[in-house]
């Protein structure tokens, strides 16, 4: 068991083999907690926004796809551009 100490900004540096044992690296997130009186810290990793959007357009079924080849997706690209032009405008 490794003990730590609290210093004067509530500052507490995690041990090495601690660290090791969990793959803490500089940088690293982690999401504070407290369970049952003790203080948990959970590695997350930060995710970007525009993949964070992504991911939910993959979620909700917005999404075309998978294509077999660069030539296959173009082709799709265009057809689904094409109905889009095609669409009657509104007055």
């Amino acid at each position: 068991m490794s003990l730590v100490t609290v210093k004067h900004k509530y500052q507490v540096v995690i041990p090495g083999d601690v660290r090791q044992k969990v793959g803490i690296n500089v940088g690293d997130l982690l999401e504070a907690t407290v369970k049952k009186g003790k203080i948990v810290f959970i590695p997350k990793a930060a995710v970007d926004h525009e993949i964070a959007d992504g991911l939910e357009d993959l979620r909700q079924g917005r999404a075309y796809g998978p294509y077999r080849s660069a030539g296959e997706m173009i082709r799709a690209l265009h057809r689904i551009a094409g109905k889009a032009k095609k669409k009657p405008k509104r007055k």
